[in-house]
């Protein structure tokens, strides 16, 4: 006959997250083994425990509501017949030989977390890491070219100095957990047939509860306050890209790892520069004469200005190339270059005497062109 999870807990079908929990410690504490020695309590209690570990999962609730009948029965499951991984073999892990063997004791691991999609069913503690934290940095191009070292100002969630961040009294106000009596886990059957061990939900596997709560956090391990954080910009970072500073984010809940710390980079645009990779693109402008005749002109680089030498009969957009006046290059040594393109200028208006030369060049070169033939 198929359990009803629902009646086990004395919830209704449409009971919310939180009332399925408050059920569950209240039926928990009542009946759990070791309370007045009473030994009917222990398949009380894993009745209870195992409503508990489907309805309290978004995805198991769901999959119990749509299959019913078809969810807990040995052999059967969530996805319709038998067994989801194939007859007598889950996932790659041999079981065959334990089809009949009601009640026996396997530590599936994550098997189990993955069929569910459940978290850590094999006892291990649930890390409630402190949450990542991001912020935004803008940098001009030459700092992106060559880094820079930045002090952030930022209010985060810091571990609490009072409690040390346990969330304790002094640190050391704790008491055993009645739900697992102090293990951190308890037992759970799933599909009927195998019993594995899952993490208390009551402690979250520590097996310990904060008795009296620390007055400066109120129990959660961390304040809130503002830090002053070093960040050192890579030369050769990009527009977009991230920095990680590892444990640098919010301080985790009672003692538990920090989240992390992610500085997106901007990067301001530079007048006539174009970054491509790790080359810098500039155009300038030069007279038809210049082109002609040849000359220098001066050309911005990241590092200052340079004289660039132009020959006579240099054709528009020409491709000069400065090289080592690029961008540096994130994970290895020396930089890219810097391109400059040349446009031909040409005048769109003339004085008398410039049109009389010009013409005068124009028969020279009219004369040179009926030789050519």
């Amino acid at each position: 006959m198929a359990k009803d999870f629902y009646k086990t807990l004395g919830v209704d079908k449409t009971a919310s997250a939180a009332e399925i929990k408050k059920a569950f410690r209240k039926l928990a504490h009542e009946h759990h083994p070791d309370k007045n020695g009473n030994a009917d309590n222990a398949d009380k209690f894993k009745e209870i425990n195992e409503a508990y570990q489907v309805l309290s999962n978004k995805e198991k609730r769901q999959q119990y509501d749509q299959f019913g009948s078809t969810f807990d029965g040995a052999g059967g499951n969530p996805f319709g017949g038998g067994n989801p991984f194939g007859q007598g073999n889950m996932g790659g892990f041999d079981f065959s030989g334990a089809q009949g063997a009601q009640g026996q004791d396997f530590d599936l691991g994550d098997i189990f977390g993955q069929f569910f999609g459940g978290g850590a069913p094999n006892g291990r503690a649930r890390s409630q890491k402190g949450q990542d934290i991001q912020v935004d940095m803008e940098i001009s191009l030459k700092e992106a070219v060559f880094g820079k070292s930045e002090v952030l100002s930022l209010r985060k969630q810091v571990v609490c100095e009072p409690c040390t961040g346990t969330g304790a009294d002094k640190g050391t106000s704790y008491e055993d957990c009645k739900t697992c009596a102090g293990t951190g886990k308890i037992a759970t059957t799933v599909l009927g047939t195998f019993r594995t061990q899952t993490v208390c939900p009551e402690c979250h596997g520590q097996g310990k509860l904060i008795k009296d709560k620390c007055g400066a956090c109120h129990g959660q391990g961390f304040n809130e306050e503002n830090t002053d954080i070093q960040v050192e910009v890579p030369g050769g970072i990009d527009n977009g890209q991230a920095i990680r500073l590892a444990g640098q984010g919010n301080a985790g809940k009672n003692g538990s790892p920090a989240g992390d710390l992610y500085v997106t980079i901007h990067v301001k645009n530079e007048p006539n520069f174009t970054r491509q990779g790790n080359d810098l693109i500039s155009e300038y402008d030069v007279p038809f004469t210049m082109a002609a005749l040849g000359g220098d002109i001066q050309v911005k680089t990241i590092d200052g200005k340079v004289k660039l030498k132009i020959p006579a009969g240099t054709p528009s957009g020409k491709q000069f190339i400065l090289r080592d006046k690029g961008v540096t290059h994130l994970r290895a040594r020396g930089r890219g270059n810097q391109i400059v393109i040349v446009n031909i200028d040409v005048p769109t208006k003339l004085t008398k005497k410039q049109k009389q030369l010009l013409e005068e060049l124009n028969k020279e070169f009219e004369v040179k062109k009926k030789s050519w033939f």
